[in-house]
């Protein structure tokens, strides 16, 4: 197991169940409403939004490996990347946990709506449902793919996560399956948040190797003897969470100040609107 590889698998596993998730609500509603043939116009529309992932993946390793030949800048992209990704990140998990109850109707409400409309206004509303899992599933994977020694690895593990997610969509949507969703978004939701923790102090670490922060000889601690970077177990700490032996002071400051406040919002017990509650009873994914 390399590094990143465990990081990149929940990333593929994580985004793609959700994009997994919006594609069966729309499938199922056109299938149920007997609008079959509105079926194409929408696998249209996924398979644009996968591809203009899969190309914004292409252009961001393009650009961090050829395009930018010098060192300094090299670093400064990544840094930013990966604080780009922290931002995506926290704001899907926070997204998804306030909106996971009525997902199924405000899809299929907007899809009623397109089917009006025509096949493009179809394909559109896939596009968009899609996309957005897509951009953040490209960015946080190469955020999070910077410290691999193998280019191939963390690229194997987003593949295999996502073809994860589609096998438990499909299992999902056949009936086959009985997943806890609430229970998995939570479970994932706070692996992701310790995954953005380790991209965020990457891109500090960046930032202090690039010479736009201070500190990068100051090492708040130095536990080599008890984490060796070169053993199995170094390598999958360090991959998933970004947990390296000899940190920086200012990476691990920045580490713990969103990690521990990020954590406890997250796992908060939320308080639903009593306006809200009410519907978000007829209208759910199911858990």
């Amino acid at each position: 197991m390399g590094q990143a590889f465990l990081a990149s698998y929940l990333i593929g596993l994580r985004e793609g169940l959700e994009a997994t998730l919006v594609v069966s609500i729309l499938l199922a509603y056109l299938v149920k409403a007997g609008r079959r043939r509105e079926l194409v116009p929408m696998w249209a529309g996924v398979a644009a939004a996968v591809a203009l992932s899969v190309l914004f993946g292409a252009l961001l390793t393009y650009t961090g490996t050829t395009l930018l030949a010098d060192t300094r800048s090299r670093e400064l992209f990544e840094a930013v990347a990966s604080v780009v990704a922290v931002v995506l990140v926290t704001w899907m998990i926070f997204w998804m946990r306030r909106t996971a109850r009525r997902l199924t109707g405000e899809l299929t409400g907007r899809l009623e709506t397109a089917v009006g409309a025509g096949a493009l206004a179809v394909a559109g509303i896939a596009f968009v449902a899609v996309i957005r899992e897509g951009l953040e599933t490209a960015l946080l994977f190469y955020a999070a793919a910077q410290g691999a020694t193998s280019s191939a690895t963390p690229l194997v593990a987003i593949s295999g996560g996502v073809l994860t997610s589609v096998a438990l969509g499909f299992g999902l949507y056949a009936g086959a399956l009985r997943v806890n969703l609430t229970r998995f978004f939570t479970v994932s939701g706070v692996l992701l948040v310790v995954v953005a923790a380790g991209i965020l102090k990457y891109g500090v670490h960046d930032f202090q190797e690039a010479g736009v922060l201070p500190g990068l000889d100051a090492r708040a601690f130095d536990v080599t003897g008890a984490l060796d970077p070169n053993s199995w177990y170094g390598a999958a700490i360090a991959g998933m969470f970004n947990i390296t032996a000899t940190p920086t002071v200012l990476e691990t400051v920045v580490h713990l100040v969103y990690v521990v406040p990020v954590l406890a919002a997250f796992l908060w017990p939320a308080r639903p609107a009593p306006a809200r509650a009410a519907s978000e009873k007829t209208s759910h994914v199911p858990a």
